[in-house]
């Protein structure tokens, strides 16, 4: 959930950045026909050029961003046998998924947590958390090391980009219709754009992304599974079983990661709509079952 929400917050805020900047240089000017109809294939055109730089430039940014926000360590050269471990066991498991080495890393937290990200299969950052190596035994920590090295190898993050690629294109590109028709219907602009147009434009771009977000979240809860199956491949079922019952153990506890609050038992439909994982109930079935 912590490269989820990096990427979709970098996503957002650039996206936020290039529709400012476009305004600033008269680049929307060009969405309208003669002043007064808006050109279709242009807004097609402008809103994909908005949308896909938004997710692109997240992407490319997204292991760098990890870094300082998480504060993470590289283990560049190991300085005792658990860094050494680490590196070995990600080295080792690259290797069998047929990706380059990823940087390994650190990042100080009570939580159980990890994750991966970079920009690239053969570019890629695997932290783990210090909570996740006091909490969790070697097998449990290889588990988790591997459904991390599965997202690298699946390509999780490229593909999540040209999702998010596609939604920006559409959230853009429907929030500028909107705001359109607003502008000529309700307040009888008859050629360029009133203030209308703008604030409805944002208004709308806030929802429309807010929806948007649903698509993406059952991305992330898809992939989840996929790189629950490539972890059992790589460190075996029987530990990413395990590496999951303990991290359901953590559920209404102090020690629960962040990203946990996704699998409440208590969590309504609506929020479920959002959870980028699924419940864990279900990954541990769904590796049980296969």
């Amino acid at each position: 959930m912590l490269r989820i929400f990096l990427f979709l917050g970098t996503n957002i805020a650039i996206i936020a950045l290039l529709s400012v900047t476009f305004s600033l240089f008269g680049f929307q000017g060009l969405l309208a026909e003669n002043g007064v109809d808006l050109d279709l294939t242009a807004l097609m055109v402008y809103a994909a050029v908005i949308g896909f730089s938004g997710a692109f430039i997240s992407l490319f940014l997204s292991k760098f961003m990890a870094k300082r926000a998480m504060g993470v360590h590289v283990i560049e050269q190991p300085t005792d046998s658990t860094q050494r471990w680490l590196v070995e066991t990600v080295r080792r498991q690259a290797e069998m998924a047929g990706i380059g080495m990823p940087e390994v890393g650190l990042f100080n937290s009570p939580s159980p947590n990890a994750f991966a990200t970079g920009w690239n299969r053969n570019n890629a950052l695997v932290a783990v958390s210090t909570g996740l190596l006091s909490h969790m035994n070697k097998n449990e920590v290889e588990a988790v090391l591997a459904h991390e090295v599965s997202h690298v190898a699946n390509g999780d993050m490229v593909t999540m980009t040209l999702i998010q690629g596609v939604v920006n294109t559409f959230v853009v590109f429907l929030s500028r219709v909107i705001g359109h028709v607003v502008d000529r219907v309700v307040f009888k602009v008859e050629r360029g754009h009133g203030p209308a147009f703008w604030i409805v434009s944002i208004v709308a771009e806030i929802i429309l992304g807010f929806l948007a977000m649903m698509l993406v979240m059952w991305f992330s809860r898809y992939r989840e599974f996929r790189a629950d199956e490539g972890g059992a491949k790589l460190a075996g079922k029987a530990n990413m079983i395990a590496a999951l019952a303990k991290l359901k153990s953590f559920q209404g506890t102090p020690d629960m990661p962040d990203e946990m609050a996704a699998f409440a038992i208590n969590a309504g439909k609506i929020q479920k709509l959002f959870s980028s994982h699924p419940p864990l109930e279900k990954r541990i079935e769904n590796l049980r079952a296969g």
